[in-house]
């Protein structure tokens, strides 16, 4: 299967060479990789150039965007750019954060995944991250969520759930579209991905309504808000973000924002999210 990467890089000079070389020595290699140098002041664009004189496979791309990383628009907005610069011969494309190192059979066994289930969608591994000299599974990983950092699509799901949205939550509507279309999502426990820079760490304050935002914008309603939001706060060890999150909702509200889904989608994840949650209990 012809294997595509792009990854979006915003000033990772102290981690992409690692996940470069970790992509390198893989036993089953990618056709092609494009890293998208996004707005970088440091020695990112220099260490992705240096691996792109020597691996044909892999080029770079270089766009200016706001300096704040904010989650979601500016790291999809920049994903778009690098799939622009692809051709269309790919079997799988692969969404990829400049801060992984992957075990050597990462992208054969994902491969052997999609070839054994052709209605498989979407796969990934586990992330984890280092405490106390120790590799521990990051907290907000799942076996029924892909984390954005690690997303990979077969071709024909991407296109039906309309590729991926500019914006916070992408990573988990493009999840539940691609259930709505039929398709399966699948999370292998045994593909231990190390994530050298634990998700939000660079997040600045403009950011913290975002996530509420995002609930709004996936018409999850004020109930499925209420709980995700709490559990979500629970899970960064942080309460007080149980307050952004509802303030961010509210916001988004009151502003009539944009839907990301359909009515019918809304429909299909409200009641997916409430089977997720009577389950819990039952």
């Amino acid at each position: 299967m012809n294997i595509y990467i792009i990854i979006s890089a915003h000033n990772e000079d102290m981690y992409i060479g690692k996940t470069l070389e970790s992509i390198v020595e893989q036993t089953l290699l990618p056709k092609q990789l494009v890293v998208v140098n996004d707005n970088s002041t440091d020695n990112t664009k220099t260490i992705v150039e240096n691996y792109a004189s020597k691996y044909p496979w892999i080029n770079i791309i270089s766009t200016t965007s706001s300096e704040k990383h904010l989650p979601g628009s500016k790291i999809i907005n920049a994903f778009n750019k690098g799939l622009k610069a692809l051709d269309n011969n790919y079997d799988i494309i692969c969404k990829f954060d400049a801060d992984l190192i992957f075990p050597k059979s990462y992208l054969e066994t994902i491969s052997n995944h999609f070839k054994a289930n052709k209605k498989l969608g979407m796969a990934s591994g586990f992330c984890y991250i280092e405490k106390h000299n120790q590799w521990v599974l990051e907290s907000l990983t799942r076996k029924d969520h892909i984390r954005g950092a690690l997303k990979a699509y077969r071709k024909e799901c991407f296109n039906q759930i309309g590729k991926l949205k500019p914006s916070m939550g992408w990573d988990t509507v493009d999840e539940i579209l691609a259930k709505y279309n039929g398709w399966v999502i699948l999370t292998d426990e045994s593909l231990h991905v190390k994530h050298l820079k634990p998700t939000g760490q660079s997040y600045n304050k403009a950011s913290k309504y975002l996530q509420g935002e995002a609930m709004y914008k996936m018409r999850y309603g004020f109930w499925i808000t209420l709980i995700s939001a709490m559990k979500l706060a629970y899970k960064k060890g942080n309460i007080k973000l149980f307050r952004d999150y509802m303030s961010g909702y509210f916001k988004a509200k009151s502003a009539n924002s944009e839907f990301l889904v359909s009515a019918d989608e809304g429909k299909f994840i409200r009641n997916l999210r409430w089977k997720g949650i009577r389950g819990k209990f039952i």
